[in-house]
């Protein structure tokens, strides 16, 4: 097992014994409902703000062109490698 494999199977059974905890009446995190809110807000404030400004937002004409040329040149690319 690769690293990245143990990290995400070890979240997995903190975010699975959370659950159950919290299923039985146990807060075994120490924040109130709030806090939880304004965190989740928040993160899902800078995941659209990273996805935003990751992807090609081509909003001028002349970017618009551009993107259609690229994607001409892409398109005859794999189609001389396929042959």
């Amino acid at each position: 097992m690769d690293k990245m494999t143990i990290a995400r199977t070890a979240a997995l059974a903190l975010a699975l014994i959370n659950q159950l905890l919290a299923s039985f009446g146990y807060s075994p995190l120490p924040f109130e409902e709030q806090q939880v809110e304004i965190a989740v807000s928040s993160t899902l404030s800078a995941a659209a703000a990273v996805w935003a400004w990751w992807k090609n937002n081509s909003i001028s004409k002349e970017a618009q062109e551009a993107d259609d040329i690229l994607k001409k040149k892409k398109e005859a690319k794999r189609n001389a490698i396929k042959g």
